[in-house]
């Protein structure tokens, strides 16, 4: 008789999910796209079915926003597909040796193949007053809908931290009419992600708004009233007078877990670049895996939903056998308002800018290179450069920095050029 080949050993073995986020789901799914025909558990620990997170800081707070959240998919889509979903648990347990996981709803699970999908958790602000009631942070949709209910109650906003998220929810407060001061700790905002070019750029469109955005100083302590919170002080000693306040300094990765069974864990969980972990029947995928990026040379943690669906959907070609290292082009997305940001690549310091387009018509993008070579392109609402950028990346197709500078180039045009791939 000959020997079953792994995938054939795969298809019928015991997968746990643990996360029933956007690329928890994801997994589920494409193994059964592929032909998996084991026993499928996708273990969630918010009560309402699995739900897209980006418009939870757009569309979901913007004037007449929906309050019902976009479901990733529909429930009947997981019976159909025999993936046992299994919502408002957690987990709390991984016992290696056994090949089980510990609900803390008292279920026990067996797995041959756990895939941890985990996520991450909002930082909170460690200064005095940071329990105060009226410090909202945003990652849930309950932390969505307490962020509404008091933006519809709201007259003076504070959001510290100028990320994706603060800046998002500060478009969204103005959008209301409201007074909105933004304190950001650097020296400008998405300093980590963007270039000097793009983050001048979009402060200036959040002022032009009426943003009172405030870089180079951090909140130092939180005020308050009889438990509530009045306002900030801070790093420069102002006072800053709030009736809400969002907190949007970053997230951590939910290691616990994987740490507590003896995982590897350094900013994420550390995967191979087949976002396996050292224990070969356990993966990691999404917000809380640290993976090697062939993009960079260097490891990785990506918060994105491109990234969480593409890990997902890699994760469950490697359990049936089908897929190579993880290799995908990383891109994201912001909506602030009127403003559309959007990245394709990762920028890395050191690497060389051009801007593509002018500015001031507020449609422009940033090449990026190293080396000589693209490595990562911002647009500002110019969506055909993004798509140009991604296709580019994707086939390691480069202009030149001089092509880029001059102000006749079109991105657009160089992805759909047949000669520039020779270039």
């Amino acid at each position: 008789m000959c020997p079953r080949t792994r995938s054939e050993r795969a298809s019928g073995a015991r997968v746990v999910v643990v996360g029933a986020g956007q690329s928890g789901v994801q997994v589920a799914e494409a193994l059964r796209a592929g032909g998996h025909d084991g026993p499928i558990t996708l273990v969630g620990d918010e009560v309402v079915l699995p739900y897209q997170r980006p418009p939870l800081s757009k569309e979901h707070l913007a004037p007449g926003g929906s309050p019902v959240p976009l479901p990733l998919r529909a429930e009947q889509v997981f019976t159909d597909q025999r993936i046992d979903l299994r919502t408002g648990v957690t987990a709390t347990a991984l016992d290696r040796k056994e090949q089980t996981v510990l609900l803390d709803d008292g279920a026990t699970l067996g797995y041959d193949i756990l895939v941890l999908a985990t996520g991450a958790a909002n930082r909170t602000p460690a200064v005095p007053g940071a329990d105060l009631a009226g410090i909202h942070t945003l990652r849930t949709l309950d932390d969505a809908e307490a962020l509404a209910d008091g933006l519809s109650r709201a007259q003076r906003v504070l959001v510290v931290g100028a990320g994706f998220v603060g800046l998002e929810v500060a478009a969204a407060a103005r959008a209301h009419g409201l007074d909105v001061t933004v304190l950001e700790a650097a020296d400008r905002p998405l300093s980590r992600a963007l270039t000097e070019e793009t983050a001048g750029h979009i402060a200036e469109v959040h002022r032009r708004a009426g943003t009172d955005l405030r870089l180079g100083e951090a909140v130092t302590a939180f005020t308050g009233d009889r438990g509530r919170v009045t306002g900030a002080v801070s790093s420069t000693g102002t006072e800053y007078r709030a009736d809400l306040v969002l907190a949007g300094i970053g997230v951590v990765p939910r290691t616990t877990l994987a740490a507590e069974a003896g995982l590897p864990v350094t900013d994420g969980i550390v995967v191979d670049e087949n976002l396996r972990t050292p224990d070969p029947a356990i993966y990691a995928v999404g917000d809380c895996a640290n993976h090697p990026s062939t993009h960079t040379g260097t490891r990785i943690r990506l918060e994105s939903v491109q990234n969480a669906t593409d890990q997902g959907r890699h994760v469950a070609a490697v359990i049936l056998g089908t897929a190579g290292p993880y290799t995908e082009v990383p891109w994201f997305w912001s909506h602030q308002g009127a403003l559309k940001l959007q990245i394709a690549g990762l920028r890395l310091p050191g690497d060389r800018s051009v801007v593509c387009g002018d500015p001031a018509t507020g449609r422009f993008s940033v090449c990026c290179f190293r080396g000589g070579r693209l490595a990562s392109v911002e647009s500002v609402n110019r969506p055909a450069d993004h798509m140009a950028a991604r296709r580019l990346l994707a086939a390691g197709r480069s202009p030149g920095p001089a092509q880029v500078g001059d102000p006749e180039f079109s991105l657009k045009e160089f992805a759909r050029d047949p000669v520039a791939a020779r270039t």
